[in-house]
């Protein structure tokens, strides 16, 4: 049994992952930054017992390590982080260069920076820090994007915090490698959550189902079972790895 710390786990991917882990007997802490009820429903389809929610908000650069310290309280310790809570593309945060005015552009740069990468670095800090110190070995999976290398022109924040967030999981497996501690990352394409639902229901739904070959968008439980494998003890030798999941929408070269 493993103790795992999901942030971002109030629905879409998060709580598909957290699934995952509990559905294979480990112990699950469920983060959320604001939305408790989400969060406690969450927990509530979770198989097994143990399981808890954490509230904060990760771009406040105290809490993070308060996370931390809770899901170790909670679970007895921490064995597993999954670096998912991110501020995420919207009409509200739309960001062309072109468009939006130099405030909004510094708030929305701000934010994205704060929580998507540093709020995340924070956490791997912290839990790198209790592994470390336990002596013990264990994963951290960071939940980056496709739009670190395809480029969001809508959103650049956004696609340069996951190419930050990439470019840092790939000094901690190097860092990390001699504690036992293996550090990797998954890179999405367009996933139908829950959230993208009424898109992919819309006059965009055909558009986005034809980026793929495949002919459709992801699922979260495809990243779940990706996260999964990446946070075993037979992935090790995987870390420092970025593994593309776009239903080959975009090809790195």
């Amino acid at each position: 049994m493993r103790r795992v710390l999901v942030t971002g786990g109030s629905r879409g991917i998060g709580r598909a992952v957290a699934l995952a882990f509990a559905e294979r007997g480990d112990r699950v802490a469920v983060h959320c930054a604001t939305n408790r009820v989400d969060a406690e429903n969450t927990v509530d389809q979770l198989p097994g017992a143990g399981h808890t929610v954490l509230v904060g908000d990760l771009g406040d650069p105290e809490v993070p390590q308060r996370i931390v310290e809770d899901a170790v309280t909670a679970l007895g310790g921490v064995d597993v982080l999954i670096n998912n809570a991110a501020v995420a593309p919207t009409p509200d945060n739309e960001h062309r260069v072109a468009v939006v005015d130099q405030p909004e552009w510094q708030r929305v740069w701000r934010r994205m920076v704060e929580v998507n990468l540093l709020g995340a670095v924070n956490l791997t800090y912290g839990v790198a820090r209790h592994l470390i110190g336990r002596g013990a070995g264990g994963s951290i999976i960071n939940i980056g994007s496709r739009g670190a290398f395809r480029g969001e022109p809508e959103f650049p924040a956004y696609g340069a915090s996951k190419a930050a967030l990439h470019a840092f999981g790939q000094s901690m497996a190097l860092a990390l490698a001699p504690h036992g501690i293996s550090v990797a990352s998954v890179a999405p394409g367009f996933i139908g959550t829950e959230r993208q639902a009424a898109k992919l229901a819309g006059p965009s739904g055909a558009a986005l189902r034809g980026q793929s070959p495949f002919g459709r968008v992801g699922t979260a439980e495809e990243v779940a079972s990706a996260v999964l494998y990446l946070a075993s003890p037979e992935a090790q030798w995987a870390s420092g790895a970025v593994l593309d999941l776009n239903g080959a929408s975009h090809l790195r070269t």
